[in-house]
């Protein structure tokens, strides 16, 4: 069987979450850097393995699998165990929403080729850009504490008491507020479920910093 390759980039997100799902399933995988800053992620090379030019790119079972969510749902129907999901179709709905909050709502319009596009196109400064980031942090995470402080599903984790795709999308973008000094005292049900996350070798060995090509 050949290697597994993730290629990505220290600091994306996708890749981070990607990251961790390999590394709950126990999945031994190789990595391979394309630095996004320098546009690395337009090399022929790579537009070979995705033509869109993101990372995540993920080599396994002899497939070249793109979009995080899309390769973490091919991890989870392949190898299921352990499950990354519930099994009742309303705990999977619940779960997928939390991982779709950040991961669809906060996270398109707040990535570097977006935050690069508005430094370029409209002349926003670096504060303005980080209100940008701000601003669309807050309409996710407002909501998003409050429904994960007021629910029964939530357990020790977004969902129970075992980690799930929500937590998955959830600890990237903590880690990202982070970068842009965002106060997590104001969500402090997001914050309680990100300790328990990092407490586990399979996000912690997940984290930007701890990746070879961090700089």
């Amino acid at each position: 069987m050949s290697k597994t390759l993730l290629h990505g980039y220290f600091r994306s997100s996708a890749a981070f979450r990607v990251r961790i799902a390999l590394n709950l399933k126990k999945i031994a995988y190789d990595q391979a850097f394309r630095h996004l800053r320098k546009g690395e992620q337009r090399a022929p090379d790579f537009l070979k393995l995705n033509p869109q030019g993101l990372v995540p790119a993920l080599e396994i079972d002899g497939e070249v699998l793109t979009q995080s969510l899309a390769i973490i749902e091919y991890l989870e129907e392949t190898r299921p165990e352990p499950a990354l999901l519930p099994k009742d179709p309303a705990g999977r709905a619940r779960v997928r929403a939390l991982a779709y909050a950040h991961s669809i709502e906060i996270h398109p319009i707040n990535n570097l080729r977006v935050l690069q596009d508005i430094e370029k196109r409209f002349g926003a400064d670096q504060k303005a850009v980080a209100e940008w980031f701000r601003h669309w942090v807050k309409e996710t995470f407002v909501p998003i504490e409050h429904k994960l402080a007021t629910d029964k599903a939530t357990g020790k984790f977004s969902h129970g008491d075992t980690p799930s795709l929500a937590d998955i999308c959830l600890v990237p973008q903590v880690v990202n507020n982070m970068r842009f000094d965002i106060d997590m005292g104001a969500y402090p049900t997001i914050s309680r479920i990100y300790a328990a996350c990092m407490d586990l070798p399979a996000f912690a060995d997940a984290a930007p910093m701890k990746q070879p090509d961090a700089e």
